[in-house]
């Protein structure tokens, strides 16, 4: 079973990374595939996109939004737990090559422990970081979509919707 592809292009808004693939995703091919997964719904529900998605449509994600895709490990894996610390060692190296090259506006984190695990600190929020890992990109820190994240439905979506509007933000202050 290999990984996903990423998606990922020159001028990103935002680059969605995300722990690794989950087996069903990997087995279809396609980010956030998981039966439980909110990813997209949340996507939608917040104003990121302008229609409903789903899994399936993941790489029109970049062309028609400029939204990227990629993981901190790329070995897909039944859960975090089955990752080892090469798995993030060497993942952070290629993540770090991955936004150094493509250097997206905003490197949003979808879970705190990926957040935790590439830039090595402990107090992590969610919400926009005060110090950006590569210079020039800001990091947000997003709740993991997962349906195993306890945390309520729409607390998550309220953190996309941050997100939809610091990205207004920087849009309105670019013009």
């Amino acid at each position: 079973m290999n990984g996903l592809p990423d998606y990922l292009g020159e001028k990103m808004k935002i680059l969605f990374i995300g722990y690794n693939p989950g087996l069903r995703s990997a087995e279809l091919g396609h980010h956030y595939a998981g039966k439980s997964n909110s990813f997209f719904p949340f996507l939608y529900e917040s104003g990121l996109i302008s229609e409903p998605l789903t899994y399936e449509d993941d790489a029109l994600l970049l062309p028609d939004y400029g939204y990227g895709l990629t993981n901190l490990v790329s070995r897909p894996s039944l859960g975090i737990k089955d990752l080892t610390r090469e798995d993030y060692r060497e993942g952070a190296k290629v993540l770090r090559e991955k936004l150094s090259l493509y250097q997206p506006r905003i490197a949003a984190y979808v879970g705190i422990g990926i957040y935790k695990q590439f830039s090595g600190r402990q107090q992590i929020k969610t919400g926009v970081q005060k110090d950006s890992i590569i210079e020039g990109i800001f990091d947000f820190v997003l709740p993991s979509t997962s349906g195993l994240n306890r945390m309520p439905y729409t607390e998550k979506k309220a953190w996309f919707v941050e997100l939809k509007n610091f990205l207004s933000c920087m849009q309105k202050n670019d013009e």
